[in-house]
């Protein structure tokens, strides 16, 4: 039986106000296909299909054509899909009569029956092959508030002992009692697998593009809350293919598509994972083609005298708009430039380049330690013109310009103006 694991497609996402919908349909285009080459029988969506919690009608129509299409590919395929922290859980569950009758099941939320105990038979789920008959069952669990997970026994809670985190606790719990489940139903050569969207201890996370997940405390689970006698744990979350703990059966797929320039280096991907009997027999990555390339130029901060020059001289292919590349610009300033996106823009005209982000780092000057440190009572006789020049000294190292100095002067007495 083959799986795919995938995860993190953020449809409606944009990158610094450009819309991303060709890329995400380049992206389903290639997923649809690559369900037919690599034969697979199941499709694992491990959350965040949106970006958000309210994505427009043309990423739910993105999703839906989706799923359309790849049904018609692969008649046989089961698709199980819960929710991530950007999803909402509600809107995505939504269709779920629908889809489930055209073997799609979609977990956004834990249901908590009439008296008050969580519905742990609508987590497990049957994975059917080809023929139809049942090689696995999952344990589709979505991303976790702290709500979802069960509550802290009294009687545990009352012992002198330390009190374990609730959303730690309750979440370890949550899986126990999911995979005690499957295992009363799993014959004897039939695989487990579990699928979570959380934040695990270890895992390399992207900048600007994650949202930090941190309930109770917890940021990060540990590897510990799996059984061990699972076939794979497919995750979602982070953005970086990589295995949690050493552990080969526990995997973030990554996204498909790079979600800032923090991510421009990574190989994104699919997960392959071929089962035999109760067994995984092999994991293998299939990499997503990039239709969008991300550019930074330089590939450090540079002065902008030979930022503008590099720009000048950027030579790109001539394809359709909306697969220009897009373009961080990275400058070293000694100090502001009022008109530097004018001259960068200035540099870049007629280019077939989308500019997406300006990242400027400034040079630093370090105060030395013991110097200009002020008693409260010189503190209190400061005037604003001597704050601004000494904050003007510690950020850009050198005195303020007059012209500068002559216009905060200006500003300051018009405030003081109207205040009297």
């Amino acid at each position: 039986m083959r799986l795919l694991h995938t995860s993190d497609w953020h449809l409606g996402q944009t990158l610094h106000n450009f819309d991303r919908i060709y890329e995400h349909q380049c992206f389903l285009d290639w997923l649809v296909e690559t369900l037919v080459a690599e034969r697979i029988d199941v499709l694992l969506i491990a959350g965040d299909v949106f970006d958000n919690a309210n994505p427009s009608a043309f990423a739910h129509r993105q999703l839906y054509r989706f799923l359309q299409r790849a049904k018609a590919a692969v008649p046989h395929l089961q698709v199980v899909v819960i929710a991530g922290n950007h999803d909402s859980p509600g809107r995505l569950e939504a269709p779920t009569p629908l889809l489930e009758a055209y073997g799609i099941f979609v977990v956004g939320h834990v249901v908590r029956t009439s008296d008050g105990e969580i519905d742990i038979e609508r987590l497990v789920l049957p994975l059917r092959d080809r023929e139809g008959a049942t090689r696995a069952w999952c344990l589709a669990v979505p991303f976790l508030r702290p709500g979802d997970v069960p509550r802290l026994d009294k009687a545990a809670a009352d012992k002198d002992e330390p009190s374990p985190d609730p959303y730690l606790h309750g979440t370890t719990l949550l899986y126990n009692r999911a995979y005690a489940l499957a295992k009363e139903r799993c014959g004897a050569d039939q695989a487990i697998v579990a699928m979570g969207h959380c934040h695990m201890v270890d895992g390399l996370s992207s900048q600007d593009s994650e949202r930090r997940i941190v309930i109770g405390g917890t940021e990060a689970l540990p590897t510990s809350m799996f059984d061990p006698e699972l076939a794979y744990v497919a995750l979602g979350h982070l953005h970086l293919a990589q295995r949690v703990g050493k552990q080969e059966h526990v995997r973030y797929c990554g996204s498909p598509l790079p979600l800032s320039f923090s991510e421009v280096g990574y190989q994104h991907q699919v997960l392959c994972i071929e089962l035999e009997g109760a067994r995984t027999a092999s994991i293998t990555p299939v990499f997503v083609p990039r239709p969008v390339q991300l550019l930074r130029v330089p590939a450090s901060p540079a002065p902008l005298d030979e930022v503008l020059a590099a720009l000048a001289a950027l030579e790109l292919e001539d394809l359709p708009p909306q697969a220009h590349p897009y373009l961080e610009v990275r400058v070293l300033l000694d100090g502001p430039e009022p008109g530097l996106r004018a001259r960068v823009e200035a540099a870049l005209e007629g280019k077939p380049v989308r500019l997406a982000k300006i990242e400027p780092t400034r040079k630093f000057t370090t105060v030395s330690e013991g110097a200009d440190v002020l008693t409260l009572d010189q503190l209190a006789r400061l005037q604003p013109d001597d704050i601004f020049r000494r904050l003007w000294q510690q950020r850009f190292g050198a005195d303020a310009p007059p012209d500068l100095l002559s216009a905060f002067a200006e500003l300051a007495n018009a405030t003081d103006g109207k205040d009297a």
